[in-house]
Parts: C-alpha cells; structure tokens; sequence
C-alpha cells in the first residue's frame, strides 16, 4: 500500500522521532591479522605461533591487559595459485587479533609497533565509547521528544487533539542509515587517527489517538 491510499481502519497518528548524541570516543578496537605462508603445515603453524607470541609480547610493553587482546584459533588452508596452471604455494596459517585500547594517546604507536611484529593485515579501527548504555538512553528519550512534537504539530494543523500513546516501537539504529546523525563517528584532526566524536543514535516510531478538537 503507497501512502496516497486510503487508511481502511483509522486509529490515530504514527510519527517517527530520531535523535544522536555526541560523546568523544575513550576507547578504540584494532582489528588485526598475522598470515604466513609455508611449504609444510607444521612450518606455518609455527611461524605464525612465533608471530603471536611477539604481537602479544609488544602489547604487554604497552601495558595493554591480556583480557583487552583476543585471539582467534589458528586456521590453516592450502593456498593456490589459478594461472596458465594450477600451483601449489603453500599452507597458510592465519591468527587474527582484536585489541581493545583504553590509552587512545598510544593508539598509533601501538598500531605501528604490532606491525612491526609481524601483523600484515589490518582490517580496520573501530572507536567507540565505554557509556554508550548511557548515551543511547538519552538518545531514546531525545527520539520520543522528537516523535512526540512531531505529533502536536500534524494535530495542531489537523484541528484535532492528541489523546494518550496507545503503541510505541523501537526501531534499530543499524536500520536508520537514512538519518544524517546515525554516522558512527566524525573526523578529528588533521593526521589524526582517533576521531572528534562518535555519535550514538536512536529511532522510535509512536502511534497516539486523536479527538476532536
């Protein structure tokens, strides 16, 4: 149904409220990987062991915790390459890490130095923030403001009252990619990685009766 049919059972008024709040990031995740390649199992589980074993040892420099470092299982899979001919290069062996910083003063020194341990592939920085609990409860209670005033307004120019909240539905901010402060973060400064904020977001959609006025 397109939104110039007609309503067949009437109830009321639904509006939807979005809200975002900025907080500045105080924690970042590094997502990271070691991959090596050896002629023997047994050779690339123990290259990349030892690259593990050198990851971790660089953190524990940092005084990052081992209870902010996971790791994953090592996988191994043979490698091929698809040419003119098949060709075996080798078993490779993968360990991938996510760490978690608390010291966003260390974040590219300590990205830096697990490079130069051995990691070769990072996927990527998250940063967020340790009270997004908080954060998105002030976010909700924003978009219920939000729905609500937009309410008022599509009954005051109707000539109806609004009557009581007769339904309220939590959309999920994953979904909201259409709302301009859904964004996860804004940029920092010039040559820096860790961003100026990161805004947590909020959506609900609220049905209210009407009466006359």
């Amino acid at each position: 149904m397109n939104g110039t049919q007609s309503i067949d059972a009437p109830w009321g008024v639904s509006v939807f409220g979005a809200a975002s709040v900025d907080a500045a990031p105080d924690l970042a995740r590094l997502r990271v990987a070691i991959e090596q390649t050896r002629n023997k199992p047994g050779e690339a589980f123990a290259a990349t062991r030892s690259g593990v074993n050198r990851i971790r040892e660089v953190l524990r420099g940092h005084g990052v915790p081992a209870a902010a470092v996971s790791t994953s299982r090592l996988n191994l899979s043979s490698q091929w390459s698809y040419g003119n001919e098949r060709k075996f290069l080798g078993y490779e062996c993968t360990a991938s890490f996510v760490i978690e910083l608390r010291e966003l003063d260390i974040l590219e020194t300590v990205l830096i130095d697990v490079v130069d341990a051995g990691a070769n592939q990072v996927k990527g920085v998250e940063f967020d923030v340790s009270t997004k609990k908080e954060l998105r409860a002030r976010a909700r209670t924003a978009a219920v403001a939000a729905a609500r005033e937009k309410a008022a307004l599509y009954a005051e120019a109707a000539g109806v009252r609004l009557g009581p909240v007769i339904h309220i539905k939590d959309v999920d901010s994953e979904q909201m990619q259409n709302y301009r402060g859904h964004s996860q973060q804004s940029g920092g400064g010039e040559g820096d990685l860790t961003p100026g904020r990161v805004s947590v977001s909020a959506g609900v959609m609220i049905g209210l009766s009407l009466s006359s006025g």
